[in-house]
Order: C-alpha cells, then structure tokens, then sequence
C-alpha cells in the first residue's frame, strides 16, 4: 500500500490518499477540502481517485466529500451511522468555522466495525472506535502496518471529546480494545499533526499509555 498525506483546510486535517502500486486505483480518506491539492497529488503518482473513505463527519475531516464525490462520480464509504448526527449538520458547522459551503451526503456504504473496504487489490479493515463522535471508524491495512485512525489518537494526545456526544471513556475504550490489539508495531496516520506507531503511543502517551492504565 502506498499513500501520502495531504494537509487540507484551516485546521491542517490531514487527507490522505491511498492506492494499490500494482493497479494505481485510490481512494482519498477524508477529503475536508482544498481539493485542487488532492486532485494534483493523485495526478502526481499517476493514481486514478476510485472511492472516498471517511472516518467521521467533522467539517475539516468530511466537508468536501460531496464536492469530490460529484467531480469523479465516485462512492462514498463510510462512516459507521451513528455519525449521522455530524454529516447532517455540514452545512451548519462550514459557516460556524468559516470553511467554504459543505454539502451534507449519504454514503454508499456505511461501515461497522470489521467490515473491509477493497482499494483495487488491498483490503482494508475497518474498526468502529467511538468516543470522538460516535461513529468514528478506522482503516487498517494489515500487511503494511498501517493505520489510518482520523481523530482517535495522535502523537502524544488523543482526540477531543468535550463536542457533541463525544465521550471520554468510550475513547478510552476504543484506543485500548480496538487499537492496541492491532499491533505495537503498526504506524498510523492521525487527523492531524505527524505520524507515530501504537508502541511509541503505550509507552509516552501522557493520556492513554500504558503507565497510566
């Protein structure tokens, strides 16, 4: 699996697109905006853009997901439903924080936990980890090692949970039961800010490591 990441809109979301070497299909995971960066990027690596993957219906994560999705006339997968809350006010949170117009959308797909997204030949394994919303999901790929976890966790901190139905224990939770079991090894790319490794996260993260369990 390859991918690159690519910071979209005010908050610095980090968007990334992923794609199958052997096939150059792709998919973007969280297209919050500033589409023209994505767009060339896929351009660059010679990846045709397939699907839109989405890990939860915050504005800087998902507010460009309907703009993408009817520029390529691709689906959209994800997140789990219970997110439903989130993508239904897009619109409301783009004029709240000064983003561009976000269109609220229904996927294709709604995920659940262990459900697998293809990306031409690559299987993705997806687990639903609340706590940031509550239909927050995470994209696995196994045999890279790589996790793709949007705002559950990031080097050294851990999603917020003080918004609307956001809930500190179910993020606790969702690090430790669907998280750590997935590997000390497994690197993951956060929603923001740079990459680290589950292992890194158990032995320093001052709110989720191990020492403080």
């Amino acid at each position: 699996m390859k991918f690159s990441i690519i910071p979209v809109t005010p908050f610095q979301q980090n968007s990334t697109l992923v794609w199958d070497q052997a096939t150059l299909q792709g998919a973007v995971v969280d297209p919050g905006g500033d589409l023209d960066l994505i767009h060339s990027t896929a351009e660059q690596n010679g990846v045709t853009i397939e699907k839109i993957l989405v890990t939860h219906g915050h504005v800087d994560h998902a507010g460009a997901v309907m703009d993408l999705a009817e520029q390529l006339n691709i689906p959209i997968e994800g997140p789990h439903i219970d997110d439903t809350f989130w993508i239904n006010r897009l619109p409301e949170d783009a004029e709240k924080y000064g983003f561009p117009q976000a269109r609220s959308f229904v996927p294709g797909r709604w995920l659940d936990n262990k459900d697998v997204v293809e990306i031409g030949t690559l299987k993705l394994t997806v687990r639903h980890c609340p706590g940031h919303t509550p239909g927050h999901v995470i994209f696995f790929h196994e045999p890279s090692k790589i996790a793709i976890v949007g705002d559950v966790l990031f080097q050294g901190s851990i999603g917020r949970t003080d918004f609307p139905k956001g809930d500190l224990p179910t993020l606790l939770s969702s690090i430790k039961n669907r998280l750590w079991p997935l590997g000390s090894d497994v690197a993951f790319i956060p929603g923001h800010g740079p990459m680290s490794t589950f292992g890194d996260e158990r032995k320093n993260n001052p709110y989720v490591g191990d020492k403080i369990s």
